[in-house]
């Protein structure tokens, strides 16, 4: 099966998205921003769906899939973070706390995966539940700039994204060291 499968194409397009809604953002568009960053969501739904209905899963596609997302979603949030002006923006403790936390995972899951020499980590849960709080996050901080007023909707989506994402990072650590003790 060739690696440039539809569903492929979707995620290698949702990359190319990143830098426009960087863009977008730096330059004000902030409509646009939310537009933009609302099809790369459809865009991070629907090549799942697609790969799994049509039988294109890929390895390319398991390596470029979770890279577009989190390059979304850091990008999103370092760009919201920036002191831009804008109505609302992300405190730079949670932008990089989420970051913190995602760096973290990584190592975790690479000294796991060589200390028992096999694959075994999946996406809790909890790790599911802040991702769509991180959606959500930059959904709404988009939306809102967009609109033009800050809201207090914002501060509790990242209160609520924070708390989960401490709730995750725990999990995940915890998951590790039964796995290690288990051998």
């Amino acid at each position: 099966m060739t690696a440039l499968t539809t569903a492929n194409q979707l995620t290698l397009f949702r990359l190319l998205l990143v830098p426009c809604l960087v863009i977008l953002v730096l330059y004000g568009f902030n409509g646009w921003a939310f537009v933009t960053f609302v099809v790369a969501g459809v865009t991070d739904a629907l090549d799942g769906v697609i790969a799994r209905r049509y039988g294109q899963p890929t390895r390319l596609g398991a390596l470029l899939d979770p890279m577009a997302d989190k390059l979304l979603l850091v990008s999103t949030f370092v760009v919201l973070t920036m002191p831009l002006g804008l109505p609302n923006q992300l405190p730079i403790w949670f932008t990089v706390l989420v970051i913190s936390r995602d760096v973290i995972i990584v190592l975790t899951v690479a000294i796991v995966n060589l200390a028992i020499e096999r694959r075994v980590f999946y996406p809790s849960l909890p790790g599911k539940v802040a991702t769509v709080l991180y959606i959500l996050t930059g959904a709404i901080t988009l939306l809102y700039n967009y609109l033009g007023y800050a809201s207090p909707v914002v501060t509790w989506t990242v209160y609520a994204a924070l708390a989960v994402t401490i709730i995750s990072g725990l999990h995940y650590i915890v998951h590790a060291a039964r796995l290690v003790n288990e051998g």
